[in-house]
């Protein structure tokens, strides 16, 4: 992408989660150049198309922190209506550990596989789309 690498989350118990890592390599969006923030800004967005297309969930939350990695990254989660109620107005980060480490959400190429080359080609497909223009 223009802005850096897009990525599968290391966990799919919301399925679709992807990052955005800046590249070159930057500590917050206020130190990038206007030129590159729109980039990142717009490779992000392209990003939750492809997972509205693949996953079809409600809707896509974009979440940028920094807080404990100072490496710039952008976190595109789809959200659901079969989440639980108590969770659903919530950021992510309100799930329980056991969804983070549960070695049955990690990423793995036999489980979630197909969903990755599925976001890839919408990825790929939206990215040709939108420069065309």
């Amino acid at each position: 992408m223009k802005s850096g690498f897009a990525a599968i989350g290391d966990t799919q118990f919301l399925p679709g989660y992807c990052l955005l890592l800046a590249y070159p390599r930057a500590e917050s969006l206020n130190r990038l150049s206007p030129e590159r923030r729109r980039d990142l800004l717009f490779d992000m967005s392209l990003i939750g198309d492809a997972v509205e297309r693949v996953c079809r969930p409600k809707r896509v939350n974009y979440s940028i922190y920094g807080n404990r990695d100072p490496f710039l990254h952008a976190h595109i989660f789809p959200r659901y209506d079969w989440e639980p109620e108590e969770l659903k107005p919530y950021p992510v980060w309100r799930y329980p550990d056991e969804k983070w480490t549960d070695r049955g959400y990690q990423y793995n190429e036999e489980n979630h596989g197909e969903l990755r080359k599925k976001l890839k080609k919408a990825l790929l497909d939206g990215i040709k789309q939108a420069y065309r223009r």
